[in-house]
């Protein structure tokens, strides 16, 4: 149930300037490490400000999206929407200067499709990807465990496709609408926009499922108010009906203000100051970065062979031998 998931107990907020604070920290903490040795004046121009995070971490949700669609196998809807939460849940405490997004938007996919048993191998999933799959594997894998880390290991995410098939299914049953089904594009659409917003941080997946469905309605000029209030809550959920119905006015009055077309000019401004500010410590590309993996790849072989030394050393003592030694011949 979502009311004792994690996910409502500690995924959700109570308003945009919640999140937008914890961004804010965030951005403000990555620029405290790193810019010690830059004076306060040059810091701005430096660095990204926590709104132009706020801007790339949104344009990569459309990235996101666009990839997913594109996906070989086709993608379930359920992997798209925990790779969305995934995205949205890492960048609320982390900044984009520190943890590339295009880095981690792949990361999100991929471990998104074990978690909801889309089965692709890692080759497979690379394949989708333009440019070095090699890299890209490595950089998949190793950011997977620090994404899980910073999702708290709290994995299980409730979606709102499977409340909006419970509306749909109820609508057939005890609405007289004429073919329900007719709601199903405008529903996937509005989710579709709705994932490039923050309501899925705010609201739960039932009250996101509503909205959908109604704006869905709204756009067939068909009426499900008496539906709501008479069939679906009744006399006896009267009391929560004013809360719901101020939720999904917030959710649609949200989701409508969606721009999905951003600006390209201002997008390679930002890349270009990302690129000077992002922490070399996580960018593949950087020396620090290759020194570091280098650094691990030696350690886990030293570790190799100690305990391939160990092992050998202990099946020649239980076979009644001496390392480099022959058996006794009685």
């Amino acid at each position: 149930m979502f009311s004792t998931s994690t996910q409502c107990k500690n995924w959700m907020f109570n308003s945009e300037d919640e999140l937008n604070k914890l961004r804010e920290a965030a951005n403000l903490k990555h620029i405290q490490a790193y810019g010690r040795h830059i004076n306060e004046a040059a810091r701005f121009e430096f660095f990204l400000t926590a709104e132009e995070e706020k801007i790339m971490v949104k344009r990569y949700e459309i990235r996101l999206r666009d990839f997913c669609k594109r996906f070989q196998p086709p993608m379930t809807r359920c992997v798209i929407g925990t790779a969305f939460h995934y995205f949205k849940r890492f960048y609320i405490h982390n900044s984009v200067m520190n943890h590339h997004p295009k880095e981690i938007m792949v990361t999100c996919i991929y471990l998104a499709c074990k978690v909801e048993e889309f089965n692709v191998s890692i080759q497979q999933f690379v394949a989708n990807l333009k440019g070095d799959r090699e890299k890209a594997t490595d950089i998949i894998l190793n950011n997977e465990l620090l994404l899980m880390e910073q999702l708290n290991f709290q994995l299980s995410i409730h979606n709102p496709f499977r409340p909006v098939e419970g509306l749909l299914i109820d609508i057939k049953t005890r609405c007289a609408l004429n073919d329900p089904e007719r709601l199903r594009p405008g529903t996937e659409h509005f989710l579709e926009r709705a994932f490039l917003t923050d309501v899925v941080l705010l609201y739960s997946p039932s009250q996101v499922a509503l909205a959908a469905v109604l704006h869905a309605a709204s756009k067939l000029q068909e009426n499900l108010d008496s539906y709501v209030t008479d069939t679906l809550f009744g006399v006896e959920g009267s009391g929560k009906l004013a809360e719901l119905i101020e939720a999904v006015r917030a959710i649609r009055s949200i989701v409508k203000m969606v721009d999905a077309t951003p600006d390209k000019n201002q997008q390679k401004l930002l890349d270009k100051k990302l690129e000077k500010c992002r922490n070399p410590e996580n960018n593949p590309d950087s020396e620090i970065y290759k020194k570091r993996m280098q650094a691990l790849l030696d350690e886990d072989d030293d570790l190799y062979h100690r305990i391939s030394t160990r092992t050998d050393s202990l099946d020649n003592s239980a076979l009644g031998m001496s390392v480099g030694g022959s058996p006794e011949v009685a």
